[in-house]
């Protein structure tokens, strides 16, 4: 309840921030964007000026800052507003404000010797690139300057880390996916983090090989890399695409699966800033590995529906029927359903509101009686998740074994919770919740013990704030959630796992919806059995008479 409490009370955090000699090295985290192809470029030919002659001490703060967003040459422009004494205690990889540009206000003391920078901050990236929110709220930040020798101000102390207003932090880092398996090393998942874009192929595979997987998803990931095996951080790349990842000599006595496990890991996440090939190296000689075949996440293209004319895949007009698991769920009429990735069962919720699992042979198994239980979820296993609206903490979790395991505990903090989904890896789970008078979307780590049992789940991170009630929550892709808020003018909502949330108009009546294998393509289902798909920036009707859109958890191919 604490990180939860922490990420809420937003106000608290800033203040907290600006305490400090630096940024917060712990916190939620969220994805961003997606990098560029050529993402170990900077994609802003941005070189800011150095200090001018006879500038006051406020200018050379605020020149200072400006200079700071240019990470090129060791942050070389930069160091030029410092003191010669100071430039090596400075510490720019620290991390990130990133605030509101025209909301800063400088206020310089009357000798000079001091300036308070008063910023508004948007979000804050701490020194592992991990991105958390913050909503509203003013944090001082204070810079200490003195006169040299030939008269010019420079700076002698100052905060650590970086500020930077939204569009140039938008333009000098991009976001990034290390890759690390799931418990059974059959899915990759991504754990986002924001680099600058120069040497962006040095700081991903650091990061991964030298680094840990965020601390709310750590239990729920593991890694190839042994302890004893690290990474020189300097990893060139070819003009072909070819990164040459230097590791240490103890990677020799790693085994030959761990090897392609590793090859897999890092070639996976440096893909994600323009890399083509991975070669693995101990002392100038490259290891031989292969990167292995993971387990894809991607679902049928084809929307999954049940109409008057039955219970299937929808394409124009006309529903293929899945073989066995149609007619069953036809039987049943529920008013909710999700398919396993082998569509060879669904978990649903019956009109009478039980949760029950729904085999493609015809047998139907009632999980779960309780009162107000929302909308179930099915993970890879095949195990069935529910949850009451009204108590977040009782997750209950139905095995495909037939065991019924209790999560007590879940979303502590929440009063209330509107809707729950399992990411389609089933390492995290994400969620609608009430939180003190506020509906926020928020995101856990899936526990699981050795035989992938589930075990609980991690601290909640929330991700944002909903202008209203949601509705309901689905994943759009491996690392962005989607959401939609109900009312006179309805919302959807596309949140990043580690950055801003992008808020948009939906079709009136919306209520529930579904990803694709594109995040701009999302489906929304409203109240009149209108189907609508998202194609660039609107929404299109494809289908009416829809009483329930189907949520996939993966697909047979």
């Amino acid at each position: 309840m604490k990180r939860l409490m922490r990420v809420i009370a937003l106000s608290a955090v800033l203040c907290a921030l600006a305490g400090c000699a630096g940024l917060p090295t712990s916190g939620p985290v969220q994805a961003g964007r997606t990098a560029a192809a050529d993402a170990d470029q900077p994609s802003l030919d941005f070189r800011p000026d150095g200090p001018q002659p006879g500038a006051s001490p406020q200018q050379i703060v605020d020149g200072f800052i400006t200079a700071a967003s240019s990470p090129e040459d060791g942050w070389a422009i930069a160091q030029m507003f410092l003191s010669p004494d100071f430039r090596s205690d400075w510490a720019p990889q620290a991390g990130v404000i990133v605030d509101a540009f025209a909301e800063r206000e400088y206020a310089a003391s009357d000798d000079g010797t001091s300036v308070v920078l008063t910023t508004t901050p948007v979000g804050t990236v701490d020194a592992a690139g991990t991105y958390s929110l913050t909503e509203g709220g003013e944090t001082p930040l204070g810079y200490r300057l003195a006169q040299q020798d030939d008269g010019q101000w420079r700076i002698t102390e100052a905060p650590a880390g970086l500020v930077m207003d939204e569009d140039l932090f938008n333009s000098v880092f991009h976001s990034y996916r290390l890759m690390y398996f799931d418990p059974t090393w059959n899915y990759l998942v991504p754990d986002v983090r924001w680099f600058p874009t120069l040497n962006a192929a040095g700081r991903i595979a650091s990061a991964l090989v030298n680094g840990a997987p965020v601390e709310w998803l750590a239990d729920s990931v593991v890694t190839a890399f042994p302890e004893t095996v690290d990474l020189i951080p300097a990893v060139p790349v070819s003009g072909a695409g070819v990164a040459q990842a230097e590791l240490s000599e103890q990677a020799l006595a790693v085994d030959d699966l761990t090897l392609d496990r590793m090859q897999t890991q890092l070639s996976a996440s440096l893909s994600t800033a323009g890399v083509t090939t991975v070669e693995l190296l101990v002392d100038g000689t490259m290891l031989e590995a292969q990167r292995l075949t993971t387990v894809s996440t991607k679902v049928d293209a084809r929307a999954l529906v049940l109409t008057p004319d039955g219970f299937g895949f929808l394409v124009s007009g006309e529903l293929t029927e899945i073989p066995g698991l149609s007619e069953a769920i036809e039987q049943l009429a529920p008013v909710a359903v999700q398919t396993a990735p082998d569509l060879a069962s669904a978990a649903v919720r019956l009109p009478d509101g039980t949760v029950a699992r729904v085999l493609s042979d015809g047998t139907v198994t009632v999980v779960d009686r309780r009162a107000g239980l929302l909308d179930p979820t099915i993970d890879p296993t095949g195990a069935v998740w529910s949850v009451p609206s009204g108590a977040p903490g009782d997750v209950q979790v139905a095995t495909a074994d037939g065991d019924v395991l209790t999560l007590g505990g879940a979303w502590s903090g929440a009063a209330r919770i509107s809707s729950m989904q399992i990411s389609r890896d089933g390492t995290r789970m994400a969620a609608v919740l009430a939180f003190g008078g506020r509906s926020v979307l928020a995101v856990a780590g899936v526990a699981r013990d050795a035989r992938g049992t589930p075990s609980g789940l991690s601290d909640p991170q929330v991700l944002a704030v909903l202008p209203g009630d949601g509705d309901d929550v689905g994943w759009l892709d491996d690392a962005v959630l989607g959401a939609v808020v109900s009312g006179p003018d309805p919302v959807y909502t596309e949140v990043p796992i580690g950055g801003a949330a992008d808020v948009l108009s939906a079709p009136a009546g919306a209520a529930w919806l579904a990803g694709s294998n594109v995040v701009g393509s999302a489906r929304v289902l409203a109240t009149d059995g209108s189907l609508y798909v998202r194609r660039s920036s609107t929404w299109v009707q494809v289908s009416s008479e829809v009483s329930v859109l189907a949520v996939q958890q993966g697909s047979t191919d």
